[in-house]
């Protein structure tokens, strides 16, 4: 998005958008446009919806009620949706939190809760996890809200791979691989499409590392010498994946 436009609120809506349509915004929305940041009319903000791009809007009303707008100019194309699968075991809190905005800012296109043997956390709020997709996206201009699959177990996970993601390849950030650089094992798959999985807390179980190593589209790689946490973990896979074969090059 320009840096014009970086000190504008955004907000994520769900109606189309384009030129000249006028839109009333939903009441959490205009509560806190109208009387948290306090705007008013003529004021402007930047809307988007995942689908059209980022568009500059502007107040016609400001009722805390429903805050209306003008939709004025799109600012920003749409880019096209990262094909990023990251799968994590769900972490506590406010590291849960944590996990779905830094996988929003990493780019990830979907993003799927995978219940292992060690999993602490067995009951999500999916609400909750679109919310801080959408939070994130908000913040950190990303138009490409992430995809929030439904949880599954890691059993089911793998054994539907094929059939549910064709030949994605899917790397396993493995605390028991030999501390090595990942790029040697990441560099072969530019180009393919690419999944990541995680794991929790304690990492994967014996039985959970061996039934992963022995699947041919399982690619294990070490984050190097040091023992991450599992939010640490996910946040430098990412980033070494994006850097190496995915959207930073």
């Amino acid at each position: 998005m320009p840096r014009s436009y970086a000190h504008l609120q955004r907000l994520f809506v769900g109606p189309d958008l384009s030129a000249g349509i006028a839109l009333t915004l939903n009441k959490e929305q205009s509560l806190y446009l109208a009387a948290v940041l306090r705007k008013s009319i003529g004021d402007e903000v930047i809307l988007f919806n995942g689908r059209d791009g980022a568009w500059l809007c502007r107040l016609t009303s400001d009722s805390k009620k429903s805050v209306a707008l003008d939709v004025v100019e799109r600012i920003a194309p749409q880019p096209p949706p990262s094909d990023l699968w990251y799968g994590f075991a769900p972490l506590k809190n406010e590291r849960l939190d944590y996990v779905i905005q830094k996988a929003v800012e990493m780019g990830a296109g979907t993003i799927q809760p995978v219940q292992t043997q060690y999993t602490q956390v067995h009951r999500l709020k999916h609400e909750r996890l679109a919310a801080n997709a959408i939070e994130a996206a908000e913040q950190c201009e990303v138009l490409n809200v992430p995809i929030i699959a439904p949880e599954t177990g890691l059993d089911q996970m793998l054994d539907g791979w094929r059939e549910n993601h064709g030949d994605r390849k899917l790397i396993f950030a493995d605390e028991g691989e030999a501390p090595s650089s990942p790029l040697s094992s990441l560099l072969p798959l530019a180009g393919q499409r690419i999944g990541l999985i995680v794991g929790p807390e304690g990492g994967f179980s014996e039985t959970e590392r061996t039934k992963l190593r022995s699947l041919p589209f399982v690619v294990p790689v070490s984050l190097g010498p040091r023992i991450l946490r599992a939010d640490t973990a996910a946040v430098a896979a990412m980033a070494i994946i994006q850097a190496t074969i995915g959207d930073w090059r």
